[in-house]
């Protein structure tokens, strides 16, 4: 996975391109630095699939995203947003 991010004052802007899995999990999280981050985009545009290790790293940034701004998620193709209405993940984040 690719991970490209784009930083403005306080909004911080990550684009994820391949899989967002048990391997590269642990990468996103070592990217998201999000102290004094009020607005966080991530854009799944060029995001292929999502895992339950992906989910688990995107539950505990909206936690902390609720605490201190607000989190986005553009670009989520058909079969990411049918993990996520599975889920239930629709209803706890924010998708364009």
């Amino acid at each position: 996975m690719e991970i490209i991010k784009t930083k403005k004052e306080n909004e911080l802007c990550i684009v994820l391109q391949g899989r967002l899995d048990t391997t590269t999990a642990p990468q996103l999280e070592a990217e998201l630095e999000l102290e004094g981050i009020t607005a966080l985009v991530l854009d799944f545009s060029e995001l292929s699939y999502i895992s339950s290790a992906g989910l688990r790293v995107l539950l505990a940034t909206q936690k902390v995203m609720n605490k201190q701004g607000e989190m986005l998620l553009r670009g989520v193709n058909e079969d990411i947003m049918e993990v996520f209405d599975i889920t239930g993940f629709s209803d706890i984040l924010t998708i364009e």
